[in-house]
């Protein structure tokens, strides 16, 4: 079953009703869990074979699912100079920014991220969409992925599609600390970082409280079955579901869309009988687990490239009161961060989603950043 829940939540946040093949292929099943989009990507398939992961263990096909629009431009020298990554969050995929609130904004012509300029590519990440996942069959004998080992593939695939620079890296939320990690590992790689929703720090605190206690539903429900479970542990996956479905709030929209008791009741069983029934409890678990280990603050100083690092004020799963981002921002050598404040415009952790509150810092970022020609 294809997971949706954390790309809800996490992603667009609950408040806003990814051997290689290249070929016009129809929309794929997980295109339609996202709201209707009018750009035609193109889809591409990369195997990676006897993928070995950070924990040792190796999966003899590691397969890589992405979409792409626009084409690949090579300059003078040869190299590619006009790709741009965009990296989904928890338990989204390729499709996840094609959201109109996004697309629609940033690839039309003229738009910051203009398709008819800029080669984009949306990839599945390693457990989400068509990528290899936990519910392919391996179940929780699934290699536990990490981000070092997602950043690490998404270089690979890109090596296999003959890109060999990027003009940019725009990841939201888990994306977002990709972004990070993106950095630190393949510094040159790329001319420009945005960074969006996320801090680059160990997941601690309330955080990780939360996405372990989203886990621990569904270990705890008898019906998962250690992973090898029948049909899916359904109170497990409503107990996981209601604690991400706070983690994605945004309390002053939450509280437009449902001003009464009823309201609210009822928005919380819509949201939870959709996301149940469309989300794995095995992949669910992999991918809020895959954080675990994420840490890139030891090394930030190594991160030259130039970041457009933006979080937004009614984030709550990376609240502005901790004061995180605004002391790590000053170890990070070319870096600007903005802390957009609460508004009607604004969604939650979901803000990094709806391009237009904060194109116009990108379109900023994207002009300072141009190689010279």
């Amino acid at each position: 079953m294809k997971s949706r829940a954390l790309f809800v939540l996490f992603a667009l946040s609950a408040s806003i009703a990814v051997g290689q093949t290249n070929s016009a292929a129809p929309a794929s099943p997980a295109a339609s869990r996202f709201p209707a989009s009018k750009w035609s990507p193109t889809d591409g398939t990369v195997v990676l074979n006897n993928f070995k992961f950070g924990t040792g263990e190796t999966l003899p096909a590691l397969r890589l699912h992405y979409l792409t629009l626009g084409k690949p431009h090579r300059n003078a020298s040869g190299q590619v100079d006009n790709a741009v990554l965009l990296l989904h969050g928890t338990g989204g995929d390729a499709h996840s920014l094609l959201n109109p609130v996004f697309s629609n904004v940033l690839f039309v012509p003229g738009g910051v991220l203009d398709t008819t300029k800029y080669f984009i590519i949306l990839p599945d990440d390693i457990g989400h969409g068509q990528s290899s996942k936990p519910s392919d069959g391996l179940h929780a004998h699934f290699p536990a992925y990490d981000y070092d080992d997602m950043v690490r593939s998404q270089h690979m695939m890109l090596d296999e599609m003959k890109i060999d620079h990027l003009r940019l890296i725009l990841g939201t939320s888990m994306g977002c600390m990709q972004s990070f990690v993106w950095g630190e590992t393949y510094p040159g790689f790329m001319d420009a970082l945005a960074p969006f929703a996320c801090l680059p720090v160990e997941i601690a605190g309330r955080n990780r409280m939360m996405r372990y206690m989203a886990i621990e539903a569904i270990k705890q429900d008898p019906a998962w079955m250690e992973g090898e479970y029948k049909t899916e542990p359904v109170q497990g996956l409503r107990d996981a579901n209601e604690m991400l479905l706070i983690m994605g709030s945004s309390p002053l929209q939450m509280q437009k869309q449902a001003p009464t008791r009823d309201a609210a009741e009822a928005y919380v069983d819509k949201a939870l009988a959709r996301t149940v029934a469309a989300t794995d409890a095995n992949d669910l678990i992999f991918y809020a687990n895959a954080s675990r280990n994420y840490d890139p603050s030891p090394n930030l100083e190594k991160i030259t490239t130039p970041v457009l690092w933006i979080n937004s004020a009614d984030d709550f799963i990376n609240p502005p009161e901790l004061g995180i981002a605004e002391t790590e921002v000053k170890r990070l050598p070319h870096a600007r961060f903005i802390l957009l404040p609460i508004s009607d415009a604004t969604r939650g952790h979901g803000t990094h989603t709806v391009a237009a509150v904060w194109k116009d810092y990108l379109a900023e970022f994207m002009q300072s950043t141009e190689p010279p020609h």
